[in-house]
């Protein structure tokens, strides 16, 4: 269906944007739904978030998903806020209601959604995590509520890192960015919540022989797929995920809390997206 002017509209925003793949998935959905509905992307720059997020919300737009580098932004924004949103300290979803603008986080239950094939014992893991913006305190928070116990956080800014682990996890190691190497020793679980790796950028590099086989990599990142992490990790033996689940996981309920209708039960959408960036 071709939206109309009446339209629901809902969009993702982040800086910059153009990688994201939340509007083929919410395209395909929309279609499948059959419903008056446009989504998409908004690239709003640090200092313009506030009052253009505002603008969208009086101007009747639904909601947006956040991503990087907005989603600690998003919850100080917001009037209102989901307990988990508030305990992470970061928001990747936005929604625009009469009473005001309401911050909620999926990408935690995105994460163990992606997560859920590697069938880890999360009790027994030792993870460490890259990273300490609103996708790493996503996925610290959602360990802690599997059973994870051993953490470490390291990261170009240890005050950040810091921060992150007094909010969340006070128990968390933290390691210094040039001893990363070093803190993958013993790790069975070992995360890159970094932009480190997004197309065009840097990898992230890493002494991957330190890990024993059979452990799990884990990249939020999902364009490219086969980051230079995962690819490593993966002729290492470790098992590789990449952040395409984590994708499609948190954008199920965005789309229900959008578009007040369940999201359609389609062939694998995974499939979908692999096609749409020429992978498979």
């Amino acid at each position: 269906m071709i939206p109309t002017g009446a339209a629901c509209v809902a969009g993702v925003t982040g800086y910059p944007i153009a990688h994201s793949l939340s509007p083929v998935v919410m395209r395909h959905w929309i279609d499948a739904a059959g419903i008056d509905a446009l989504y998409a992307p908004f690239p709003i720059s640090a200092d313009r978030f506030d009052s253009v997020v505002r603008g969208l919300a009086g101007a009747g737009c639904r909601g947006l998903n956040v991503t990087l580098p907005h989603k600690e932004a998003a919850l100080e924004l917001a009037q209102t806020a989901s307990a988990p949103a508030r305990a992470v300290g970061a928001a990747n979803l936005l929604t625009f209601t009469p009473a005001g603008i309401h911050a909620d986080n999926t990408d935690i239950a995105g994460f163990l959604y992606a997560l859920n094939p590697a069938d880890i014992i999360f009790k027994k893991a030792r993870a460490l995590i890259f990273g300490a913006g609103g996708a790493a305190r996503a996925m610290l928070y959602a360990l802690l509520t599997v059973g994870v116990r051993d953490v470490a956080i390291c990261n170009r800014n240890i005050t950040r890192a810091q921060g992150l682990a007094r909010d969340i996890a006070p128990e968390a190691r933290i390691i210094p960015w040039e001893a990363q190497d070093d803190a993958l020793q013993g790790r069975n679980l070992i995360i890159n919540a970094t932009s480190l790796g997004l197309a065009g950028r840097e990898g992230l590099v890493l002494d991957w022989q330190r890990v024993r086989p059979g452990s799990v990599a884990f990249d939020s990142i999902y364009t490219p797929v086969d980051t230079r992490f995962l690819v490593d990790a993966r002729a290492q033996g470790l098992t590789a995920i990449d952040g395409l689940d984590m994708l499609i996981g948190q954008a199920r309920p965005s789309f229900e809390a959008f578009f007040n209708c369940p999201v359609p039960q389609l062939p694998d959408m995974r499939t979908r997206l692999l096609k749409h960036l020429g992978t498979h």
